[in-house]
Formats: structure tokens, C-alpha cells, sequence
């Protein structure tokens, strides 16, 4: 072995990571393999590097036995005695077998092996390094598009961005910066898979934590998300803080942490509610921005009967039902919408007036209203 392939391990460790004592592993790894396959030998053997130098020697490892039935794997006690006296059954016998022309072969078979296992390495410090960033936030540049995918760079390694992934609003371009929500990391016999989207609801609740410190801090938590990607998406918020405003914060001044979104996301409309532990409270203002006369609540079904007056009805299921659906998923409970008149004729309408629905109505934000 020559020194530069030694001091190609020093470079290696610099500018690629990989530890020098996983790379001589790699190159002993290559030296037996290299032996056995040109020498014909299958025997158990050891290779000594001398790292200062750069030579190296095979050993070959034989077990000490009374009878000897395979003499590659093996050695009689009598023949061990010979070596040394000490020698006693089942203790191992090291013997140099490095052949004369060995030198020649091992080199250029380690070279193939430690770039095999150079490569493995550095999937491995990629993996170990996006696994920790599954539900995260990356920025990434469009590379290439195809029928099925589109190929983000994320750096260190190309991301997959699935059609299913994409948001229908939008038209992607080579060379197009993107910040894209990273789904999944897998394992493969080619390396770390990553595979990213635009449409998971995860990825509108990191952009909020990107643009809104009071969410970063934790100062407001979001507490649920409901997402039709490139149309419409609603939040939940809460503060423990009674001086902190949850709504207020993610909308920020003039609307502009949440035009940041919204500009991120080309124009989807985004509603923040504040939510509730109260199923009433938290339904009424989930259905924003409809006005709420009354919510009944029906705890065994989890479903709620909210009434609205008739001019709001339109508004209160929204556009294809989106207003009621998102909604329902905001908050998880199943939403019966009714006009007051046919809420009336089902009298279930007037009831006591509800003080928890006497409040301000909670904030909306779309790109349209800043028009």
C-alpha cells in the first residue's frame, strides 16, 4: 500500500467527514477480500497496516486441535508446540501468508472496496442527518421535472417532490427556489430517499413558526391545522399568555407575518382563529367568517347543530362546502350547519341566549383583503 492512498485518507476525513478509522476498516475489509479471491485461500486471516509506512502483512488465524480436519481453518497442537511451547488446544496461532506479489493486486482491489465503502459512509451521514429533519422545513432548488416527480436539491442530496406533493396553484420552473416540508427519509440500497411536499398541513404550521417569534418561542402554540392546499387553510391558535393576543401575533402588523405565508404558499387564503377548549366557543369561531347564533353540542357523537343567521348560511358552508369543511377538521367535531329559519321550524331555535357567543368574532386573513 503506498503512502498517498494514507494521505488520501487524511483528505478524506477532511472534506468529506467520514472518520479515518471507518475508512482503514474499509481498506483491511478490501486486503482479505482481495487474498482470498486471487489466492484461492478461504482461510480465516488477519491484515496488519502499518499506518506510518504504509506496508501491510496477511495473517492467517488457525485454530490449535488435537486432530486437524480442515488445515486452512485449523492447527495440530504438536505443529502450534513447534511455534511457541505455550501453544494449548482451542488458542489461535497467528502465520504471515503475505505473498510476494500481493501488493499489486490488494492495491488496486482496495481501491475499488474503499470507494464502495466511501460512497456507503457518506449515505450514511446523509441519512443520519435528514432522519432528524423528517417534519421539518428545508428550502430547496428545483433541479428537473419530470411526468411523475419533481427533483429538488436540498444540498447534499436531490428530494422528491411526488404530483400527489404539489399544489395545484402552482407551476414549477428549473432553478426555482421552494421551501418544501420533508416527509419521509428512507433507507435504500442507492442511498437516502427523501421525499418532501407542498400540500402538508405541517408545512403551513413551520412557515408560521418561521415568521412568527411569539410561535417560535412558545409563547402561542398552534393547535391545529386544516389545510386544502392552494385554496384555503384555517389555524387554531392559543396563548397561555392573557396579554398575548394568539391571533393578533400571527397576523402581525399591517398583516405581514401572515402575508409572508401566504406569499410563500402563491395566494392560498389563510384563516386564524383562536381556539378553545370549549367545543362551542372553538366551533363558532372555526366557522369564521360567518356569524354564529348558537351551537349545540351532542358529546356522545361528537357532532355539533350550529345555527346561523339565513343571510349568513352561504358563507358559513362556503364555497363547494370548504368554509364547513375545513372547519370540521379544524376541530375535529362533525358540524350541522342550519339557517335560523330552519332552525326555527325544527324547534330547536330560540334557545337561552349563549354569553360564550356574545364575544368578538375572530380574525380572518386572506391575500384578498389586503387588495
Amino acid at each position: 500500500m503506498s503512502s498517498e492512498l494514507l494521505d488520501a485518507l487524511t483528505v478524506l476525513e477532511r472534506d468529506k467527514g467520514i472518520s479515518r478509522d471507518v475508512l482503514i476498516d474499509a481498506i483491511e475489509a478490501a486486503l482479505v477480500s482481495a487474498y482470498r479471491r486471487n489466492f484461492n485461500q478461504a482461510q480465516n486471516v488477519r491484515i496488519d497496516l502499518n499506518l506510518a509506512n504504509g506496508s501491510m502483512r496477511v495473517f492467517a488465524r488457525k485454530e490449535v486441535v488435537e486432530e486437524v480436519f480442515d488445515p486452512r481453518l485449523e492447527i495440530s497442537l504438536e505443529e502450534a508446540q513447534r511455534i511457541n511451547p505455550n501453544y494449548t488446544v482451542e488458542d489461535v496461532v497467528e502465520l504471515e501468508v503475505t505473498p510476494k506479489d500481493f501488493g499489486r493486486i490488494a492495491a488496486q482491489t482496495a481501491k475499488q472496496v474503499v470507494t464502495q465503502r466511501v460512497r456507503e459512509a457518506e449515505r450514511g451521514i446523509i441519512y443520519s442527518e435528514f432522519i432528524d429533519r423528517e417534519e421539518d422545513i428545508m428550502t430547496g432548488i428545483v433541479q428537473r421535472l419530470d411526468a411523475k416527480f419533481i427533483y429538488v436539491s436540498l444540498g447534499k442530496i436531490e428530494a422528491i417532490l411526488p404530483a400527489n406533493e404539489q399544489m395545484p396553484n402552482e407551476r414549477y420552473k428549473p432553478h426555482d427556489r421552494i421551501k418544501v416540508f420533508i416527509t419521509k427519509v428512507e433507507k435504500t440500497t442507492k442511498g437516502p430517499q427523501i421525499f418532501v411536499s407542498r400540500t402538508h398541513p405541517g408545512l403551513l404550521k413551520r412557515l408560521f413558526e418561521i415568521e412568527v417569534p411569539e410561535i417560535y418561542d412558545g409563547t402561542v402554540e398552534i393547535k391545529s391545522v386544516a389545510r386544502e392546499a392552494g385554496d384555503r387553510s384555517k389555524i387554531s391558535v392559543h396563548s397561555d399568555n392573557a396579554e398575548v393576543d394568539p391571533v393578533g401575533s400571527c397576523v402581525g402588523p399591517k398583516g405581514n407575518r401572515v402575508q409572508a405565508v401566504v406569499n410563500e404558499l402563491k395566494g392560498e387564503k389563510i384563516d386564524i382563529v383562536k381556539w378553545s377548549e370549549d367545543p362551542v366557543v372553538f366551533v363558532a369561531n372555526a366557522l369564521s367568517p360567518s356569524k354564529v347564533l348558537d351551537v349545540i353540542v351532542n358529546e356522545e357523537e361528537k357532532a355539533t347543530t350550529v345555527i346561523v343567521p339565513d343571510y349568513q348560511l352561504s358563507l358559513a358552508i362556503g364555497k363547494r362546502g370548504q368554509n364547513a369543511r375545513l372547519a370540521a377538521k379544524l376541530t375535529g367535531w362533525k358540524i350541522d350547519i342550519k339557517s335560523e329559519t330552519d332552525a326555527r321550524e325544527a324547534g330547536i331555535f330560540p334557545r337561552e341566549a349563549d354569553d360564550r357567543l356574545l364575544g368578538d368574532f375572530e380574525e380572518e386573513f386572506t391575500d384578498e383583503e389586503q387588495d
